[in-house]
């Protein structure tokens, strides 16, 4: 997708009855605020650092106590992780820009839906992009936006199941942003969409499409979902069941029997149990199982990243093929798709209601 053009803001001006000596001001506008998980900034060993230590001391991702957990954040985890995980990056860095595929895709996201936007409300609305950790940052975004006259802002976290460690996280930055404001901005947040109908034609539509230029359907649909650890389900964060609600509509809409999908949890970390059944070991045991022929679909992440294009294609894809299996189908994520921004939009309009 072509880089998309800065817009052209109207000039600040003074208020029309306002005494001369009053500063200009931005005309008004509504912001929308899309946010995702984060990158770094590069794959060398202190941009990594930078990232995984913003990352790994968020309560919300790993909520043991400090005393406990930042000595050996700091001392084992930090001093080898960035090798392992700055490798895992360069495999997937796009070096053209210089940047993620994350990056690369939140950006030509930003620029649908800018344009969608424009479209739609004209220069009422202003779409920018943040990250919850590393760059652009939630605060230096929602700082620029308010500058720009953004008086009401729409925070809209690309996480279409809420979890605390994704959308409650990504929430928590952007209240903190808020603080430090003269000015506060009104300000929504966009709840999880799990199932909104037109999220899961989009991802119907991307099954379907893979599947169409497969020379055989595959045995089983897998969807992999982003794992937490079991404890946070039992302490009522609703993930869990949001993510089985998607694979079972995802199911009806293609109009599968019931166990063509299996749902499955990736990216397991720490000592304590996550959400089972383990995709890695999943995909396995079907191999063994005679199911040599499997399709992977990624529904929790509205863009590929390291999890699904390093993760996905490559600790599990080989997982299931050590075990016996022949044909690993990855579905990419829903990413620019045209669907999908009609989906974003669909799920942003109804949100912005009674103010545009």
């Amino acid at each position: 997708m072509t880089e998309p053009q800065p817009r052209v803001l109207p000039p600040a001006q003074r208020p029309a009855h306002a005494p001369a000596d009053h500063p200009a001001l931005p005309a008004e506008r509504i912001g929308i605020l899309l946010a995702n998980l984060g990158t770094p900034d590069g794959y060398d060993y202190w941009s990594m650092r930078r990232y995984l230590n913003e990352f790994l001391s968020d309560k919300r991702v790993i909520d043991y106590p400090s005393w406990k957990w930042q000595p050996l954040l700091q001392t084992v985890i930090l001093a080898k992780r960035p090798f392992t995980s700055g490798a895992n990056y360069k495999s997937i860095w796009n070096e053209e820009r210089g940047e993620s595929p994350l990056m690369t895709i939140t950006r030509d996201q930003t620029a649908a839906i800018a344009a969608a936007a424009l479209s739609r409300w004209g220069d009422k609305v202003l779409v920018d992009f943040c990250m919850r950790y590393g760059n652009p940052s939630t605060a230096s975004v929602v700082d620029r936006m308010v500058k720009a006259g953004c008086t009401r802002i729409l925070f809209f976290p690309l996480y279409p199941q809420y979890a605390g460690a994704t959308s409650a996280t990504a929430n928590d930055q952007f209240f903190r942003a808020l603080m430090r404001q003269k000015r506060q901005p009104a300000s929504r947040t966009v709840p999880e969409y799990c199932a909104h109908p037109l999220y899961i034609e989009a991802l119907a539509q991307s099954v379907e499409r893979v599947y169409a230029t497969l020379p055989a359907r595959p045995d089983v649909l897998v969807a992999s979902y982003h794992g937490m650890p079991k404890r946070y389900l039992m302490q009522g964060d609703p993930y869990h069941c949001q993510c089985q609600k998607t694979s079972r509509l995802l199911r009806e809409r293609l109009g599968w029997d019931r166990g063509a999908i299996d749902t499955t949890f990736q990216s397991v970390f720490g000592p304590e149990e996550w959400l089972r059944p383990y995709t890695v070991e999943h995909v396995a045991e079907l191999a063994r199982q005679g199911r040599r022929h499997i399709a992977v679909v990624s529904p929790a992440f509205s863009a590929d990243c390291i999890e699904t294009l390093e993760e996905i294609n490559g600790e599990i894809r080989e997982s299931f093929l050590h075990a016996g299996g022949e044909t690993f189908t990855y579905i990419p994520c829903l990413n620019a798709d045209p669907a999908h921004v009609t989906a974003l939009m669909a799920v942003i309009g109804e949100n912005l209601a009674g103010w545009v």
